[in-house]
């Protein structure tokens, strides 16, 4: 019988871009003990994954492509499909207006396009 205060894994789903320093970030969070459960590139193919899963994740890190016009509509999809997921938007819009909206829609926190692998781990933190 194990005994002892063992942290609960956080699963995390990622619908980002790919690029290098997502790939880093990734491999960061997966190696500090975290469960990615997938990875997809836009917010439709996301809302495929999410389908197909028995225990969705925690966490949904997503990078927002405001130049798709669907965009607002997805996550409005999202939201409404999975309200217990901690939605996480990642952009590179450093504006206050849009934070707030953000969190309007139902997202937990915001993170820049350039954040590092302790700024992803300090908001996931305070997510759960």
């Amino acid at each position: 019988m194990e005994t002892g205060t063992a942290q609960e894994k956080i699963t995390l789903a990622f619908i980002n871009d790919k690029s290098p320093i997502i790939d880093a970030i990734y491999n960061d969070l997966t190696a500090l003990g975290n469960e990615i459960l997938f990875r997809s590139e836009n917010i439709q193919d996301g809302l495929l994954q999410l389908s197909a899963l028995k225990t969705l994740p925690k966490i949904c890190v997503i990078d927002l492509d405001f130049y798709n016009k669907n965009v607002l509509a997805q996550l409005h999809e999202l939201n409404a499909k999975y309200p217990t997921i901690k939605l996480i938007a990642h952009s590179d819009i450093d504006a206050d207006k849009v934070a707030k909206s953000l969190l309007e829609l139902g997202f937990s926190s915001y993170l820049l396009i350039g954040s590092d692998t302790e700024d992803f781990k300090k908001v996931i933190e305070k997510c759960i």
